[in-house]
C-alpha cells in the first residue's frame, strides 16, 4: 500500500504563485509515474502534469510555461510549482502515483485563485 499526502494549497490572487507537495509513504519500491490532476466544480478530472522516475515530464497545454513539476526520488515526493495563476486554475488538485500497475490517489488540496 502507498499513501499520498498533499500540502500547499490555498487562496491566492491572480498572477500569484503556489507550490504543491505530495509525499508518498508506505510500501514503496518503484513509483512511476507521479502526477498531478485537478478537478474544477462541474468538470471532469484532468491531468495537469506528470513526471517519470527518470525526469521526463508532460503538461496539459493550458499550464505550459506556467507550471513546473519536479520530483525527489530519494524522498518519494513530487512537487508542482504554479506561477502566473489564473482564476481558471481554481480546482481541487490531486496527487497520483502508480506502482506495480496499481493507481494511488491523494485526498486532494484546494487551490483557489481570485480575480
Amino acid at each position: 500500500q502507498v499513501q499520498l499526502v498533499e500540502s500547499g494549497g490555498g487562496l491566492v490572487q491572480a498572477g500569484g504563485s503556489l507550490r504543491l507537495s505530495c509525499a508518498a509513504s508506505g510500501s514503496i519500491f518503484s513509483i512511476n509515474p507521479m502526477a498531478w490532476y485537478r478537478q474544477a466544480p462541474g468538470k471532469q478530472r484532468e491531468l495537469v502534469a506528470a513526471i517519470t522516475s527518470g525526469g521526463r515530464t508532460n503538461y496539459v497545454d493550458s499550464v505550459k510555461g506556467r507550471f513546473a513539476i519536479s520530483r525527489d526520488n530519494a524522498e518519494n515526493t513530487v512537487y508542482l510549482q504554479m506561477n502566473s495563476l489564473q482564476p481558471e486554475d481554481t480546482a481541487v488538485y490531486y496527487c497520483y502515483a502508480v506502482q506495480s500497475g496499481r493507481v494511488y490517489w491523494g485526498q486532494g488540496t484546494q487551490v483557489t485563485v481570485s480575480s
